[in-house]
């Protein structure tokens, strides 16, 4: 199963329509109008390679670069201005906190590297991919390629488990973490996560007729599969942000398809549970340790809570623009109790013993207000529950309408699932680049619903026709609930 295309675009005006690419045309010519996308696939395809133990830049990082440059490079050459004033206030309100966080920090030269990573992760990324998608058939590209992604990892973690050969936890070497490696446990969670969310807006979201039958069909099996990596990853935070944003999107998707599909999922889990007993002694004991916050906790929940308590500190000391980027490591010490530990160990996945280093809360809020202050969480925090109220008026937009839900239950569920896993995670390691692309996919969908770039806005339409891959696209049919509105190129005057 490839990509799943839509079944309109529509080219720039005065601009030729595109050859059609039929069955018996060369693979070149099928993935011709999708080569436009090909630094974007690349980030995601990139994600693939085994995580540098040394913790520095990953290929996909460089590849988040070139997509960058591309996208700066079309937009010089073509004199655009992409972007309408709410969605360049939107995408771009992150930039003052995090300016001002690095000129108001004690030392301002060792903050331009945070200055970097946040506008990277936070602003150039999302926006060159909000650009990049020109319609909905290029969003399911990306969204198909997410998946892909996730049942790529999925299987490398689910073999480490059977094999052993993961990374360390209670003694074995069981934990799946796919090819980024112990240093990096959250990597195959997020990953997964984000395919088991696209699974499910796809098989919510999509209209009746044969075509989107067989898409849905495959994105309940492709779901089903991503929770065995999913539950074998032993990552709390990833399930309860994996579980709120599926719920949203089930309750988004209808009421009544909510109670059915939340019935058949309990009965199923009573099933598996009861009937089955599938579920091991160390997959209950991380369960119940969720909630164990008081009491007893476990050695990573002191850490945690005892790191929240320091960034919560470093605010009251500097309450407007925080300590400075890359300040927390620094600051650290000072402000924590002495119930901090000096580092989680790993081990396992083909690397040896480490001791790695607590240089963050692990959690994003925190860890912003800290470092930013409340300036820089107001204006981070603001630009993404933006995203999130756009996403949601559209989607219901979208439903009145008829048209395409799926894209808005993609984009509001990804969007959901990472505001959620910000309260228990935050930025780091190879996996980062990839919450950056989330957030481009979300700015797309959201951003359209004010006209989007400059061009018009984009009209709901027919569902996904089904897993027809990149080569069944008919680029340049002019239908209804295509693309409204003129660019520069085929569809770009629309992008959201």
């Amino acid at each position: 199963m490839a990509a799943a295309v839509l079944d309109e675009a529509r080219p720039a005006r005065g601009a030729a329509p595109a050859p059609a690419a039929g069955p018996g045309a060369r693979p070149w010519r099928r993935l011709a109008p999708y080569a436009h996308l090909a630094p974007l696939l690349a980030v995601i395809a990139l994600l693939m390679a085994p995580a540098d133990a040394s913790g520095g830049g990953t290929p996909a990082d460089a590849a988040s670069g070139v997509l960058v440059l591309y996208c700066a490079v079309r937009l010089l050459r073509r004199r655009e201005r992409p972007l309408t004033a709410v969605g360049a206030l939107v995408v771009g309100l992150p930039v003052t906190g995090i300016a001002l966080a690095c000129v108001t920090s004690a030392d301002p030269a060792a903050s331009l590297p945070g200055v970097g990573r946040y506008l990277q992760v936070f602003v150039l990324v999302p926006l060159a991919v909000l650009l990049v998608v020109r319609d909905r058939r290029d969003f399911a590209v990306a969204a198909w390629a997410l998946v892909a992604l996730a049942l790529g990892q999925g299987a490398v973690g689910v073999a480490q488990f059977l094999t052993g050969t993961g990374a360390s936890y209670m003694g074995q070497d069981i934990r799946a973490v796919g090819t980024f490696g112990p240093s990096d446990v959250m990597g195959m969670a997020t990953v997964v996560s984000y395919g088991l969310v696209v699974c499910v807006a796809l098989a919510l979201g999509l209209g009746p007729g044969p075509a989107g039958v067989r898409t849905r069909q495959a994105a309940v099996v492709f779901g089903a599969l991503l929770v065995v990596p999913l539950v074998l990853s032993f990552s709390r935070g990833a399930w309860i942000a994996t579980v709120a944003a599926c719920l949203l999107q089930v309750v988004l998707s209808g009421g009544r398809r909510a109670l059915r599909v939340l019935a058949t999922v309990s009965a199923l889990g009573v099933v598996l549970v009861l009937g089955f007993g599938v579920g091991s002694a160390m997959l209950k004991e991380r369960v119940s340790s969720i909630t164990q916050v008081t009491g007893a906790p476990d050695r990573s929940v002191t850490d945690r809570y005892t790191m929240w308590a320091a960034a919560v500190e470093m605010w009251r000391a500097e309450p407007v623009t925080g300590v400075g980027l890359k300040g927390f490591p620094e600051y650290r010490d000072s402000n924590a109790s002495l119930a901090l530990s000096a580092g989680s160990d790993t081990a396992g996945a083909g690397q040896g013993y480490k001791k790695q280093a607590l240089l963050s809360p692990h959690n994003m809020y925190l860890l912003v207000l800290g470092e930013q202050g409340a300036l820089g969480l107001v204006t981070l925090l603001g630009s993404w529950l933006a995203l999130l109220a756009l996403g949601l008026r559209r989607l219901a937009g979208a439903a009145r309408t008829g048209g395409a839900t799926w894209c808005g239950l993609l984009a509001v569920g990804l969007l959901a699932r990472q505001l959620v896993d910000f309260a228990y995670a935050d930025i780091g390691g190879p996996s980062t680049v990839l919450t950056s692309v989330m957030f481009g996919l979300a700015a797309w969908w959201a951003l359209a619903a004010d006209g989007g770039p400059r061009g018009g806005a984009i009209r709901a339409g027919a569902d996904l026709p089904g897993p027809a891959l990149v080569g069944a696209a008919r680029g340049g049919a002019d239908r209804a609930g295509a693309l409204r509105g003129g660019g520069t190129e085929g569809g770009h005057g629309a992008r959201g």
